[in-house]
């Protein structure tokens, strides 16, 4: 039997699948590592905590395998996408890496309007200027750090420096760099414009490589360290949305999946690349050659449930929590919640406005809040697929994923208020299989991506909307969508006295 082996570099750990040819997994290991926070809005990485722990989890990997290490064949990567890593001329990191969620840069995402214009950003990039991206981190570094930007080589994203370690080749993938606002997403190619606005030598950005491409192998340093064989081939990999997508087959037009994680992702698949959503939703390079994807962002899905469940019922499980939620009928009672807690992203860039409970009721009790919980999170994310749907795109068949599809009335729910079919999968391993898979793919196992799902991937269960509950959920999602422009104002108004 032959192996491929997905490596899902994330926020808060790395997880590396052992994946055969068949498409099961064979090994799971996660190993997490610390984020940096020296201030309110600040978000960092230690590059080499991403390294160590890798190396560690690989070699427990390698540990526990009972074949022979060179049927291990490939091995690729997804990982969090924008996150800042940059080099000096030998390649040595110059700073702890800037992540996603690092929302320091709010006058660098206004200098690029000012010096590009919102309009012509969007024709070249295909996305607006917002905080997560890596442009302003760029700026805010060139700002306020002088000295170390005059040292600054090339820059990375976190998975290609990773890689580089792996395999001592710098290179950057489509589906990375597509969130990176220096590409010119249609052209598939770095931007001279971009750069030349903000006097960027064309030499910091790597050179760019298909998703699949073979890029390497492992060194004979990181094989000593790890158990790998040196013949292992190591292939380019994708940003963790994209992995995501091909993990769980969104490969073909009309394909959309719902991925609650701690921020939430509706995502849908496009061959073309001159469709004009203005904006509202991010408009992004695939991981498969020549196709793209567009996606709307909840910034804090499972996160509002992580912290409900952190401020109010810290010593219980979730399963506890979740407790009489099928006992509520849709509309909790007329209880609502938005899941604003850290800001909103789709179809709301708003770093400002916060969350909000209406409705609160004497008659309330605590399966009526955890449910408006999860009612509101799939609020925000209907948000997006009616910018698809207003778009023109067919949506009736979703694939879910993540934590909204660990509970069966959650899902019941999505399929209620998304007013569509949710599909389950019958082993959900997200990014991680998604890399595993163009790996397969580079090894030569599949003639495309396509044939590899088809393989790999199938579905357990489908939920279909439930027509009262879809017209119920209408109605409060009319209500829903009125919080955002009532309580902006005052959110603004309350931002002095936040610590």
């Amino acid at each position: 039997m032959k192996y491929v082996i997905g490596i899902d570099l994330g926020t808060s750990a790395v997880k590396i699948l052992l994946v055969n040819q068949k498409g099961e997994v064979s090994d799971e290991i996660s190993k997490e590592y610390p984020l940096i926070i020296e201030k309110s809005g600040y978000s960092e990485q230690d590059p080499e905590e991403w390294v160590a722990k890798t190396e560690e989890g690989l070699a427990e990997l390698i540990g526990n395998f009972s074949g022979n290490v060179k049927d291990i064949e490939g091995i690729s990567f997804s990982g969090q996408m924008h996150g800042l890593v940059l080099l000096d001329n030998n390649q040595k990191v110059l700073r702890n890496a800037i992540l996603w969620n690092d929302t320091r840069t709010t006058p660098q995402c206004q200098e690029i309007y000012d010096k590009v214009g919102r309009d012509r950003l969007l024709q070249i990039t295909k996305n607006p200027a917002l905080e997560g991206f890596t442009l302003p981190k760029i700026l805010w570094v060139q700002k306020y750090e002088p000295e170390v930007f005059a040292k600054a080589a090339s820059f990375l994203l976190p998975k290609d420096y990773l890689r580089y370690r792996m395999t001592g080749r710098l290179q950057m993938e489509y589906s990375d760099a597509a969130g990176t606002l220096m590409l010119n997403v249609a052209e598939r190619q770095w931007s001279k414009e971009i750069l030349e606005q903000f006097q960027l030598s064309p030499e910091i950005c790597p050179e760019l490589v298909e998703s699949h491409e073979f890029v390497g192998n492992v060194t004979s340093k990181f094989a000593q360290k790890t158990g790998l064989s040196q013949e292992v081939k190591v292939f380019a990999g994708g940003a963790d949305n994209a992995c995501g997508a091909i993990g769980s087959g969104i490969l073909s037009e009309g394909k959309t999946l719902c991925s609650i994680g701690t921020s939430g992702v509706v995502l849908s698949y496009e061959e073309r690349n001159d469709l004009d959503f203005a904006g509202t939703v991010h408009y992004f390079n695939h991981a498969e050659e020549d196709a793209f994807y567009t996606m709307g962002v909840t910034l804090a899905a499972g996160y509002s449930l992580s912290w409900y469940k952190d401020t109010f019922a810290k010593e219980e499980s979730f399963e506890q929590l979740l407790t009489g939620i099928e006992e509520v009928p849709a509309g909790s009672n007329g209880l609502v919640f938005t899941p604003y807690i850290v800001g909103e992203r789709t179809p709301h860039a708003d770093s400002t406005i916060r969350g909000s409970f209406i409705g609160i009721d004497a008659s309330h009790e605590r399966k009526h809040f955890s449910r408006s919980v999860l009612e509101g999170i799939t609020f925000s994310l209907n948000e997006s697929i009616e910018v698809f749907r207003n778009s023109g795109k067919t949506i009736d068949t979703i694939i879910s994923i993540g934590g909204g599809a660990k509970n069966e009335t959650w899902l019941q729910m999505q399929a209620d208020i998304f007013n569509s079919s949710i599909e389950k999968l019958a082993s959900e391993q997200g990014p991680g299989m998604g890399a595993a898979m163009l790996a397969a793919y580079g090894c030569g196992w599949y003639s495309s991506l396509k044939e590899c799902a088809e393989e790999f991937l199938s579905s357990s269960k489908t939920y279909e909307p439930i027509p009262e509950n879809v017209e119920a959920y209408k109605k409060v999602f009319s209500i829903y969508q009125e919080v955002y422009r009532q309580t902006k104002e005052m959110n603004e108004r309350l931002r002095e006295f936040r610590k």
